[in-house]
């Protein structure tokens, strides 16, 4: 009996031992606010921070680090061109619920040698794990290319993005990352996540947020669009038509 007690004592030490070595992490960005105004052509955003154990001493031990900054989900409706008779016409179309108005990951090296499908699929790490969940029945293989589709047109538009080794880490205990944001940065809170993996396990995870906002004259115009849609549309038709017609008469002078 008291050799099976000092078993289970023993036990419960090593359970307790090992949870208390996952680390901590204690994230941080270089701008928690970002201010789009006129000449805007995009920023670089630090991710930056450290792995500590849960005393506050450094890790003192190897682990991955897989950043993620994530902006606001969206709704997306896409449609897919087709040739018919020699026309491009629309075609097939789906709607996407959940699509990260702006994702980027960059991790020490890449997801696949760092965590599982499953893992990856659960944290979405990686623009093929995201969750673009579609609205209404839709076939697997339909919903693999329309959000195939997205990721490809995103990432040529710089709003997606991967960096497998944009992480790097300092004497086990400082790590810093460098992610770009387009000059057509959407506005809108931001996550920024970071991730420390060991043997293909989440131990630890923290995150912060940037806010992403229009000024001046930009901002006037925005607030205008959403608060007074109708009469921002009434607006652009007249001004275009206006700026038609005064070209025309400018031409006809010429």
């Amino acid at each position: 009996m008291n050799r099976l007690l000092v078993c289970l004592l023993a036990l419960c030490a090593l359970v307790f031992l090992g949870g208390a070595r996952d680390p901590i992490l204690v994230p941080e960005v270089s701008q928690h606010q970002i201010n789009l105004q006129q000449g805007f052509n995009g920023t670089d955003l630090l991710l930056f921070g450290a792995v500590l154990t849960p005393e506050g001493s450094r890790a003192a031990q190897d682990y991955d680090i897989v950043v993620v900054l994530k902006g606001p989900t969206q709704s997306v409706v896409l449609r897919e061109k087709q040739k018919v008779a020699g026309i491009w016409v629309n075609a097939a179309s789906t709607e996407l619920r959940s699509a990260p108005s702006y994702y980027a990951v960059a991790s020490t090296r890449p997801i696949a040698d760092i965590v599982d499908e499953k893992t990856a699929a659960i944290y979405e790490l990686g623009l093929q794990w995201l969750q673009l969940s579609p609205i209404g029945a839709i076939d697997p293989e339909e919903q693999a290319r329309f959000s195939a589709g997205l990721v490809a047109r995103n990432v040529d538009a710089g709003l997606y993005r991967e960096d497998e080794g944009g992480v790097s880490v300092s004497e086990q205990v400082l790590y810093q990352a460098r992610i770009r944001l387009p000059s057509q940065v959407p506005i809108g809170r931001y996550t920024a996540e970071t991730f420390a993996i060991s043997e293909g396990r989440v131990v630890a995870s923290a995150s912060s947020e940037v806010e992403v906002r229009k000024l001046g004259i930009e901002r006037a115009i925005a607030d205008f669009s959403q608060n007074w849609g109708f009469a921002y549309g009434l607006l652009a038709v007249f001004v275009s038509v206006g700026m038609g017609w005064l070209a025309g008469r400018l031409f006809a002078l010429v």
